[in-house]
């Protein structure tokens, strides 16, 4: 523990910016251990922030596009109800068939914090759960039409049987995630979770399947077994219950 500690440190200070950041934000920044001295009650953090690795795959990736906000909001010293939304729109060329998937998901859950900062250190590396639903559409592009006889070339069917817009779909499942935070300034945070995602239901459409769900990713006739991982920045907001007791 004591090594996950110094090497906790050591990456809240890799910037040389953390200095002049801190002392900026030192006006408007509510220290956790200080509120707590002086007021004798707990302090809430709201923290809120973006999904940095979706808008980056989408400048570098044309057949991908997508956003997601993450917050947390702490209950106790170690559990956090913790809360995703996000929109995906991408495009797969999956065997012999080409579709693009669209649609958006929420996910809601927990947050254990297993990590014991030391005095003025805020880090966490925690294990969660999340409930995820989608609400997502399925557009069938173009798919290879085999033929039998191999005299001809097989036929690619952009239009008519099959094809186009299957809209209304939806689904459900399961997160159990791993993950840490890190402090790099006063109340802002870098952070990283993987996934394992278990489907729990959804509803194909129809003369298909739902070979991928926005927020889940692809899904196999072989398992219900996902995989997931964002890479987050956010920015902590405190504040207290109750009013300020006043000192004799």
């Amino acid at each position: 523990m004591k090594k996950l500690c110094i090497w906790l440190c050591i990456i809240s200070g890799l910037s040389p910016l953390s200095s002049s950041w801190a002392q900026e934000a030192d006006g408007i920044a509510v220290d956790r251990l200080t509120v707590e001295t002086e007021t004798g009650k707990r302090p809430i953090t709201l923290r809120a922030g973006i999904d940095l690795y979706r808008p980056m795959r989408g400048q570098v990736d044309d057949a991908f596009a997508g956003f997601e906000l993450v917050g947390d909001l702490s209950v106790t010293d170690n559990i956090y109800i913790a809360m995703e939304i996000g929109t995906e729109d991408r495009t797969i060329q999956s065997e012999q068939i080409n579709f693009t998937a669209k649609g958006s998901y929420i996910k809601l859950g927990i947050d254990y914090n297993m990590f014991e900062n030391w005095k003025g250190m805020d880090n966490l590396v925690y294990i969660g759960l999340r409930y995820a639903r989608s609400a997502h559409e399925l557009n069938v592009n173009d798919y290879l039409l085999f033929g039998t006889e191999h005299f001809f070339e097989d036929t690619l069917t952009t239009s008519g049987y099959s094809t186009g817009l299957r809209p209304d779909l939806n689904a459900q499942w399961m997160e159990f995630l791993a993950g840490i935070k890190v402090q790099l300034f006063n109340n802002l945070y870098m952070g990283f979770s993987l996934r394992l995602n278990v489907l729990a239901n959804q509803n194909t459409p129809e003369n298909f399947a739902n070979l991928y769900i926005p927020g889940f990713n692809k899904v196999t006739d072989e398992n219900r077994f996902g995989i997931g991982f964002n890479y987050t920045l956010s920015y902590a907001l405190p504040f207290r219950f109750g009013k300020k007791t006043t000192k004799p």
